[in-house]
């Protein structure tokens, strides 16, 4: 790696150098401040949409959102522009890839579409002064997603969901069957007494979506046999918040367990010679950073190494 890095050219150095820092691929003082000014940058630029959205906050301080979003998007399309220009890197110096492989990897990754949209609602309200800024700012509030780059929680709950994806769309077929037939029912029912509420099976199901939603379609029964459907439809949408919700909260612990055991074989891999150089300190560093792993937790794991070597020491010394 080293030999490597003498072999680049001055400017292959500062684009390296760039790709690491915006990446975090090198976890220094650097990779941190630009982490936490853009994540700060970020969370202010939701809160000044918030208070944008508010008539009177508008109007007095009109000027100062301007401004703030000129300076914003600035700050964003030099973050994109520098990710494009510098993730060329990410597979050129150990020959493993071409430069345009790593730069379309980030455009079509989520994070590069992200950022992408990040600063486009800008450059359109200049080429179309007449667009309507309340779609405008939904664009900017995807601003938000930007902060999951810096935080493996929303990476680890897409694993869970993709590692459980066939309880998923079981729970999603059983729920397309018990919204069809609750519907057909609830129409054949309530539909001669109720022709304005239910004047169809389409309509019938909007009133299903909205009774699992929020508990309660907006509408009383008239008929018996009707009370009695909107009761099992109430306890259906229980049981399928219940089973989606253990299937989300199942699939997510086993994937942060499983993050952790990554690691761990990783610290064990490292110690089996009992040194630890600089780079294998770095590479730890940056596993750690990647992975999303706190401090404590790697104290933890090295803690309960330490224990395990005791006990070994202790019971290769009894006769």
């Amino acid at each position: 790696m080293t030999s490597a890095l003498n072999t680049l050219s001055p400017m292959q150095r500062i684009k390296r150098r760039t790709y690491e820092i915006m990446d975090g691929a090198v976890p220094d003082k650097y990779s941190h401040f630009v982490e936490i000014f853009i994540a700060l940058l970020v969370v202010a630029n939701v809160i000044g949409i918030i208070l944008e959205s508010v008539p009177e906050i508008h109007e007095q301080f009109m000027a100062e959102f301007h401004a703030f979003d000129v300076f914003s998007v600035a700050v964003f399309s030099i973050e994109f522009v520098m990710r494009v220009w510098s993730y060329s890197e990410k597979y050129t110096l150990d020959n493993s890839g071409t430069a345009w492989q790593g730069r379309k990897e980030y455009l079509f990754s989520f994070y590069g579409i992200i950022d992408f949209v990040s600063t486009v609602p800008f450059y359109l309200q200049l080429l179309f002064p007449g667009a309507d800024l309340r779609v405008l700012r939904m664009f900017r509030l995807m601003r938000i997603f930007k902060l999951s780059r810096y935080n493996s929680a929303f990476e680890d709950m897409v694993a869970a969901v993709k590692a459980e994806r066939d309880s998923f769309s079981s729970a999603v077929f059983l729920l397309f069957i018990s919204c069809l037939l609750f519907s057909s029912l609830i129409y054949i029912i309530e539909g001669h007494v109720q022709p304005e509420v239910f004047p169809s099976i389409p309509a019938a199901m909007h009133w299903f979506v909205i009774t699992i939603v929020s508990g309660w379609g907006n509408v009383d029964p008239v008929t018996f046999v009707g009370s009695i459907l909107v009761i099992l439809t109430q306890i259906l949408s229980i049981a399928l918040a219940a089973i989606l919700t253990g299937v989300v909260a199942t699939a997510y612990t086993a994937q942060v367990e499983r993050r952790q055991a990554l690691y761990e074989m990783e610290v064990r891999a490292v110690l089996a010679d009992g040194v630890v150089t600089e780079e294998e300190q770095a590479k730890l560093k940056m596993m750690q950073a990647k992975l999303g792993m706190s401090d404590e937790q790697v104290q933890a794991i090295v803690h309960q190494m330490e224990e395990e070597k005791q006990i070994a020491a202790a019971n290769s010394q009894q006769p």
